[in-house]
């Protein structure tokens, strides 16, 4: 979940910005930048009204060996980072980023670390069968689901109840999580630019600026006036 950073080059003037997102679940630093991102996005329309703007949600599963029933959630951070007072100072630093964008993170209602294979995929399976289905508040009500109620979204029944709150066909979607529930190797599809991705929250802007973290709104804008050509430094 670190952060590394690469920048590309501004590009020639487009009509249009193209922002591939990669994420995770588990990952509070990709909360933070779907918050980011959306601040972002509402303040390069007020810049750019011309120019149209298209996010591309792209599954990055960070912990592949997680069982599929998960583990204690509290316990592996103590094994991950080596002393509860380091858990305790993590937190800290992530709930402080957090505030400023808008997000109150909930880390003591977490009791599972979950394996978000089926959470990825349950995604993945609403955008292929609904029709211009956005999968922008489905993700944010899994992410808010997690860091802020506390619910295991490795579990079918509470993904059941998400996406049914997210309007998802309930035939379908009982269909597809039976499914899951056979196969819990369902494979998460996989995003061209996987194979350059280190870190998440990881976006790329029309295939030519790369920003790997949770940057604040005011760095998104900027990167996506580059990729137009726009010549103001906002």
């Amino acid at each position: 979940m670190d952060c590394a950073t690469k920048q590309g080059t501004a590009v020639n003037q487009n009509a249009s910005v193209t922002i591939d997102v990669h994420f995770d679940f588990v990952c509070p630093w990709c909360l933070i930048g779907k918050r980011n991102l959306d601040a972002a996005i509402s303040r390069f329309a007020s810049l750019r009204p011309d120019v149209s703007v298209k996010v591309r949600w792209h599954s990055h599963q960070l912990l592949t060996d997680i069982p599929v029933g998960g583990v204690p959630y509290q316990a592996f951070y103590v094994a991950r980072l080596g002393s509860a007072s380091a858990v305790a100072a993590r937190r800290a630093q992530v709930q402080e980023v957090a505030r400023a964008a808008g997000v109150q993170l909930a880390f003591d209602r977490i009791e599972v670390m979950p394996n978000t294979r089926a959470a990825h995929n349950l995604v993945a399976w609403a955008v292929a069968t609904g029709a211009g289905f956005q999968p922008a508040s489905l993700i944010d009500r899994l992410f808010t689901g997690y860091f802020m109620d506390g619910e295991d979204i490795g579990d079918p029944d509470v993904l059941e109840r998400i996406g049914l709150a997210c309007g998802l066909d309930a035939g379908g979607l009982a269909e597809h999580l039976a499914a899951s529930r056979r196969d819990d190797n369902m494979p998460i599809p996989r995003s061209p630019q996987a194979e350059e991705v280190r870190g998440v929250p990881h976006f790329v802007i029309n295939s030519a600026l790369t920003l790997s973290g949770a940057y604040s709104p005011g760095a998104i804008v900027d990167a996506m006036l580059r990729s137009t050509g726009d010549p103001q430094n906002r």
